[in-house]
């Protein structure tokens, strides 16, 4: 493969990582906003400071991985944001909402305060209901009849419950006392919801889609790629267990986030495997989709420039912010 064909596997692998940090850090902290309203008032306070440093940040990830589908794959670009209008609109309104909430709880009196935290609660909500609506949508490559809307309306079900359980196993990393063991009852309430959900969105992918049905139940590749949901389920029983030990509150309490992390990553191998070498299923290629090689050349230099960036200031506030959670405090 010439590097002039390699580009767009390049940006297609740039724009999956994007989105795949995405998930993972905004998932928790999407997560935390819809735990807001089983927190007594204090709590909320704690809750927030403990995205605080991150949430704003985080979402730079999603602007990235919109951006290269943008610049990189323009024709997918048109035609994926076309299918997905109104979610997209959806998800912006419910990410709004949780900005302007986040900013005003602060600022408001006690007697608004908690209209704000609805509203941060709400846009949370609303945020991963239409993620999870758009990525059923788009895995299924925006097939049409009944089963499509069935399947897309089940991973908006499921979506928003993963992002639940990693937002309580974050705070059980990120707070002690009271509200910590409160975090662990909550991920406990959240894991069985998040895992049925997996197990029948796994089982209804094949469904809808007849090309992952030959991709994955196939020999040999099927003895191959077991190895993923397999690690996967593993991966989450040990969260299980170690919710109902004593050592999550103490020296292993980062330990069900970190295992978190490893399943969505795994799941995202695996629609990688499914997807590639589609842009959209079944309609694009990456290559039918991609912008001109003398065009990504000119865009490579400046993701190489930007990349490197945001990743060092990510990284840089988790290591300033590391540790436990204090006290809420604004300038």
């Amino acid at each position: 493969m010439s590097f002039d064909d390699a580009l767009p596997v390049i940006f297609m692998a740039l724009m999956g990582a994007s989105m795949l940090i995405y998930v993972v850090s905004d998932g928790y902290d999407l997560g935390v906003g819809m735990l807001m309203h089983r927190a007594t008032d204090a709590e909320k306070d704690i809750l927030v400071a403990s995205i605080g440093p991150f949430w704003d940040a985080n979402e730079t990830w999603l602007v990235l991985g919109i951006g290269i589908l943008l610049v990189a794959f323009p024709k997918a670009h048109g035609l994926v944001l076309g299918e997905l209008y109104l979610p997209v609109v959806l998800m912006l309104i419910g990410l709004t909402l949780r900005g302007a909430a986040f900013d005003f709880r602060v600022k408001a009196k006690d007697t608004h305060k908690r209209t704000w935290d609805r509203l941060f609660f709400a846009g949370s909500t609303l945020a991963s209901v239409a993620q999870g609506w758009m990525l059923g949508r788009y895995v299924s490559g925006f097939g049409t009849g009944w089963n499509y809307p069935l399947f897309a309306a089940a991973i908006a079900l499921a979506l928003p419950m993963a992002y639940v359980l990693m937002g309580a196993t974050w705070l059980v990393m990120k707070t002690d006392g009271e509200l910590q063991q409160k975090a662990v009852h909550w991920a406990r309430i959240a894991w069985a919801p998040m895992v049925g959900g997996l197990v029948l969105i796994s089982m209804a992918t094949p469904w809808v889609s007849a090309t992952v049905r030959e991709r994955w139940f196939t020999l040999p590749e099927i003895i191959a790629l077991m190895a993923i949901p397999l690690t996967a389920l593993l991966a989450l029983l040990a969260v299980r267990g170690l919710l109902h030990t004593r050592f999550v509150r103490g020296p292993l309490c980062w330990m069900p986030f970190v295992l978190l992390v490893v399943v969505f990553l795994l799941g995202f191998l695996g629609l990688a495997y499914s997807l590639y070498p589609f842009v959209v299923i079944d309609r694009m290629t990456i290559w039918q989709a991609a912008s001109s090689p003398a065009a990504l050349k000119v865009i490579l230099v400046g993701v190489l420039i930007a990349v490197p960036a945001i990743a060092g200031y990510t990284i840089f506030s988790y290591r300033v912010f590391r540790g436990k959670t204090s006290e809420l405090k604004y300038a």
